[in-house]
């Protein structure tokens, strides 16, 4: 019940931001980046404490990615190739400056640069896709929303088959049929009522099941990371909900994977 409500607040806040965009949906999407990336570094800082200056070069690298997008409006493939030598460069460097690796090394370098880039680049596209179109935003948001609570229902109501024991103990094979079936059919009607109704039916439905595999391979991914550093949550930011990285794990990775159909759904 707690869960409920405090998922109900969050969307009573969010989602007038949501509507409204402009500078303070930006801005919304910016920090929520930094809370991000900030547990992204500091699960792995169980294992390893990662160096305060190297965190300060991770939030000004994600910052410049964040907001090297806030005026793009085209949903077309971009990329700057400087801020992105200037990551390599900015985390590559360091390494030699640390000469003991106990305290940094190439692979954290690299974890570090990954983790920017894939937070960074996931996030930003909040930002260029609900300058494009709120409503195909909406659309991949329902993708990972929907599916999510109906696992969760559908688990809790008829759940006996564990999907991934090792990897996430709480979900069922039961509960993952439940939420591709309801993450595919109301987005599907949501984008034919709101979005486009002239789209091929057959083409939506492959699009939009695929986008709901992905972010279920999404919400995997992310809990493997933490299962890898021993946590149940990145955080415990939002009650009974964990951090940031528990609540976008799926859609970011649908946001993604949204990249490859740009020019099918893309309004």
């Amino acid at each position: 019940m707690k869960k409920t409500i405090v998922a109900i607040i969050l969307l009573l806040v969010l989602f007038p931001i949501l509507i409204k965009g402009g500078n303070i949906y930006n801005l919304c999407v910016y920090i929520l980046s930094l809370i991000g990336l900030n547990e992204f570094i500091n699960i792995k800082s169980i294992k390893k404490e990662v160096p305060l200056f190297i965190k300060i070069i991770s939030f000004i690298s994600i910052t410049f990615l964040i907001f090297a997008s806030v005026n793009v409006v085209n949903l077309t493939y971009f990329i700057d190739y400087r801020v992105l030598s200037g990551i390599f460069i900015l985390f590559l460097i360091p390494t030699l400056v640390y000469k003991d690796r106990s305290i940094y090394s190439i692979n954290d370098a690299f974890y570090l640069i990954g983790g920017v880039l894939f937070l960074g680049i996931s996030f930003s596209l909040l930002i260029v896709v609900r300058n494009f179109n709120l409503n195909i935003l909406i659309y991949l948001l329902l993708i990972g929303t929907v599916s999510d609570t109906y696992a969760l229902i559908t688990g809790k109501l008829i759940g006996k088959r564990k999907l991934s024991k090792e990897i996430s103990p709480s979900k069922t094979i039961e509960g993952l049929f439940g939420g591709i079936l309801f993450g595919t059919f109301v987005p599907i009607v949501y984008y034919l009522t709101v979005v486009n109704s002239d789209i091929s039916i057959i083409l939506l439905i492959f699009v939009t099941l695929f986008l709901c595999l992905l972010g279920v391979f999404g919400d995997l991914c992310f809990s493997s990371i933490k299962r890898y550093f021993g946590k149940k949550d990145f955080s415990n930011l939002i009650p009974e909900h964990g951090g940031v990285l528990d609540r976008f794990d799926s859609i970011i990775f649908i946001l993604l994977g949204f990249t490859f159909f740009i020019g099918i759904i893309g309004g």
